[in-house]
């Protein structure tokens, strides 16, 4: 999402409503735009891969793709916890210098996919102090709870992305 759609008004998310993935990461809901999302796999087999952030899991070959696998509980400082059932990948694509990078994100559980209108997105809240909110493109009101409503390109990082396109 371009810088542009962060400037959001309360009360009317300007352009954001429409559909989103929602998934979980411990007892928070997240969201991201369906239009970002290529596939979502179950836990496979993730290789390691020296001198990379700490966030950076590995990579997983998918279908004779390399792609790097980025461990969100870790990206958002939240405590590890086991792979079960429910954990999955969902790859997303993101720009990177030269296209579109997939990526990998590791997440708990996937919930739904959900609508929501222009007006049941908020904007996020202002902490007052410097956060990475950037990441935040607002707060969707779905059935009386809130999801945290994500911005791929930020989560992931253009700088992340570049870097990324190397392990191709």
């Amino acid at each position: 999402m371009e810088a542009g759609t962060k400037e959001i008004q309360s009360g009317g998310g300007q352009g954001l409503g429409g559909k989103y993935l929602t998934f979980g990461l411990g007892t928070e809901e997240y969201g991201i735009v369906i239009t970002k999302v290529r596939e979502i796999i179950g836990i496979m087999e993730i290789t390691a891969v020296p001198h990379t952030p700490d966030f950076i899991k590995g990579v997983i070959n998918l279908r004779g793709r390399v792609i790097p696998i980025l461990e969100l509980r870790m990206k958002f400082g939240m405590e590890l916890k086991e792979y079960d059932e429910r954990t999955c990948i969902i790859v997303v694509d993101v720009p990177g210098p030269s296209g579109m990078v997939q990526v990998g994100m590791l997440v708990d559980s996937v919930s739904e996919v959900v609508n929501i209108a222009d007006q049941d997105i908020e904007p996020p809240p202002d902490f007052g102090v410097a956060t990475e909110s950037d990441n935040i493109i607002g707060m969707g009101k779905i059935k009386g709870k809130l999801k945290i409503l994500l911005d791929v390109d930020q989560v992931i990082g253009r700088t992340l992305a570049s870097s990324l396109t190397s392990l191709k």
